[in-house]
C-alpha cells in the first residue's frame, strides 16, 4: 500500500508552482493500477518521482508530509534502496539506459545488486518470453526505435520483480501495435499483483485496466474517478484539457489543396553499417505546401527518413529534386529545420527566450527578436517560462520550446518527429492551430507521428512508411 499524507513538494529554484505538489492525500491499494492525468506541468511526473525517490534525491526540492510504502515512510530513502521495490519506466527510455546493447541493459539492474548470474539469465529468459522481446535481444541500443527502446525499458524493470512500478508517459512514442503490446505487459503485471502508477495523456488504451483515474491541476488532485465513473466522462474531459477515453480513428486525407510542388525522391537508402539497412525507398513524392503526416510501425525508419531528408544522415546514391532542381544535402540542411523526438538534444541555452532567439534571422534587431520570440511563446502557452532554463521544464513544455524554436527560425520546411509526445489535449490543439497557420504562410511541414487525433486536426496528407 502507498499512502500520500499531506504531501507538499517544491522544486528548488522553481519560480512558479508548475510541477510542484500541493496538499496531496491519496491511498493506493496493493495491486491497483492508478492512472494520473492532467495538463502538462500539473505535477504528474513529480508524483511518480516521489515514489521512486528521484525527488528530492536527484531533483532537489523541499518535501513535507508523509509518503508511506507498506507503512514505512520512504521520504529520505535513497534511489538505490527504493530501486529494489519500485521499478521505473521513463517518458524517454534512453535516459535510463546504461549500456550499449539490449542484453546488457536487461541484466544491468540485477547485476548492480550482485544477483546470482544464473538467476539473472533465468529472469532475462522469463521476461523475454513474457514481454515478447525475442526480436530485440542482442541488439544495439542505438539502432532501436523509440518504441523498441520503451519495450527494453519495461523488460529491464521486469527482471527485478519489483512490487511497485511507475511509468511516465509510456505510450508517448508508440504506434498502435506497440501500444497494444504495452497494454499486454501492463495486464500481465496487474495479474501478478503489482501496484502500477501511470502518468499519461493518452488514456484510451488504459480505460479497461485502470482501477482509478486521478486528475491533477496546478499540483493538486482535483478529481478521482473509479472505473465505472470513467465511462461517463467522455464529454467532459475535453473541457479539462484532457485527451479522450475513446481511441481516435485515423481519417485518411488525400487533399491536393495548397500543394505548390512535390519533392521527388529516388534511391533513398541509409545503412547504420554495411549489414543493416535502416531505410530503403525506391521512389516517393512528397507534397509541398502542406502539413503531411508520416506514419508507420515503430522501427520502420520514419525518424531515419526525416534525418536523411534534412541532411543530418548521408544517404547513398540518392536523387532528390525540389522544384525540379537537384536538392543537394548541403542545401537541404539550410532549408530545413528538424525537431527531434528527444528534444533534450537540441536545447542549448540558459533560458527559453534565448532558445528561440539563437536561431533567428540576424537581420532583425535584438528588440525585434525578443518581441517575435515572446509572441511565439504566447501562442504555445509558455510565455511565462521565457526566463526559465529549458532543462528545468516538464517533458511536454520542453517539446513546445523546441517546436517554438523551429517556428522562430523561419525555415521554409519544418520536420517534426513525434511532436505531440507528452502533450495534453489543450496543447495538442495549440500546436495543430500553429501548423495550420504556418501552412497558410507557405511553409511545408512533415510530421512523424502516431497521434491520430493530431493528424485529424491539422494534417492534409498521410504517407505510410513500411518496415523493410
Amino acid at each position: 500500500m502507498i499512502t500520500f499524507s499531506n504531501i507538499n513538494f517544491q522544486y528548488k529554484n522553481n519560480r512558479t508552482d508548475k510541477g510542484n505538489l500541493i496538499d496531496i492525500n491519496l491511498t493506493i491499494e496493493d495491486g491497483e493500477l492508478i492512472l494520473l492525468t492532467g495538463e502538462s506541468g500539473c505535477g504528474k511526473t513529480t508524483f511518480t518521482r516521489l515514489i521512486n525517490g528521484l525527488a528530492p534525491n536527484y531533483y532537489p526540492g523541499t518535501v513535507t508530509g508523509e509518503l508511506l510504502l507498506d507503512g514505512e515512510n520512504i521520504i529520505g530513502k535513497s534511489v538505490a534502496e527504493l530501486g529494489k521495490t519500485v521499478g521505473s519506466v521513463f517518458q524517454n527510455p534512453r535516459s535510463q539506459f546504461f549500456n550499449v546493447d539490449t542484453d546488457s541493459e536487461l541484466a544491468f539492474a540485477a547485476e548492480n545488486i550482485a544477483m546470482d548470474p544464473k538467476e539473472i539469465l533465468s529472469r532475462m529468459d522469463e521476461v523475454t518470453e513474457e514481454l515478447d522481446l525475442k526480436d530485440l535481444r542482442g541488439r544495439s541500443i542505438f539502432e532501436l526505435s523509440g518504441g523498441e527502446k520503451q519495450r527494453i525499458a519495461c523488460g529491464s524493470v521486469a527482471v527485478m520483480h519489483p512490487k511497485v512500478i511507475v511509468l511516465d508517459e509510456p505510450s508517448s512514442n508508440l504506434d498502435s501495435e506497440s501500444i497494444e503490446k504495452l497494454k499486454c505487459v501492463l495486464k500481465k503485471w496487474k495479474e501478478q499483483g503489482k501496484t502500477i502508477v501511470i502518468a499519461e495523456h493518452r488514456l484510451f488504451f488504459l480505460k479497461d485496466l485502470a482501477d482509478r483515474l486521478v486528475v491533477m491541476k496546478d499540483g493538486r488532485i482535483t478529481n478521482i474517478y473509479d472505473r465505472a465513473e470513467m465511462n461517463d466522462l467522455s464529454g467532459s474531459l475535453k473541457a479539462m484539457g484532457i485527451r479522450p477515453l475513446d481511441e481516435p480513428a485515423l481519417v485518411i486525407k488525400r487533399s491536393n489543396e495548397g500543394i505548390r510542388d512535390y519533392i521527388r525522391i529516388e534511391h533513398f537508402k541509409y545503412s547504420y553499417d554495411r549489414k543493416t539497412i535502416a531505410l530503403l525507398i525506391d521512389k516517393m513524392l512528397l507534397p509541398g505546401g502542406q502539413v503531411v503526416a508520416i506514419v508507420g510501425q515503430n522501427g520502420a525508419g520514419k525518424s531515419t527518413f526525416l534525418k536523411c531528408l534534412c541532411g543530418i544522415y548521408k544517404t547513398r546514391k540518392d536523387k532528390i529534386l525540389l522544384n525540379n532542381n537537384r536538392w543537394k544535402r548541403k542545401a537541404r540542411s539550410k532549408d530545413c529545420y528538424m525537431v527531434f523526438q528527444d528534444v533534450n538534444h537540441q536545447l542549448f541555452t540558459e533560458s527559453v527566450l534565448d532558445e528561440l532567439i539563437i536561431g533567428m534571422d540576424d537581420t532583425l534587431t535584438e528588440s525585434e527578436k525578443k518581441e517575435k520570440a515572446l509572441d511565439i511563446l504566447d501562442r504555445f502557452g509558455i510565455k511565462d517560462k521565457a526566463e526559465d532554463h529549458p532543462m528545468a521544464l516538464s517533458g511536454g513544455q520542453k517539446q513546445r520550446v523546441a517546436i517554438a524554436s523551429s517556428v522562430a527560425a523561419g525555415r521554409d520546411i519544418i520536420l517534426m518527429d513525434e511532436p505531440t509526445s507528452g502533450m495534453d489535449e489543450l496543447n495538442m490543439m495549440r500546436l495543430s492551430a500553429e501548423l495550420r497557420r504556418l501552412k497558410e504562410l507557405g511553409k511545408t511541414i512533415y510530421v512523424v507521428t502516431h497521434d491520430y487525433e493530431f493528424i485529424n486536426e491539422c494534417c492534409d496528407s498521410v504517407i505510410r512508411i513500411n518496415c523493410i
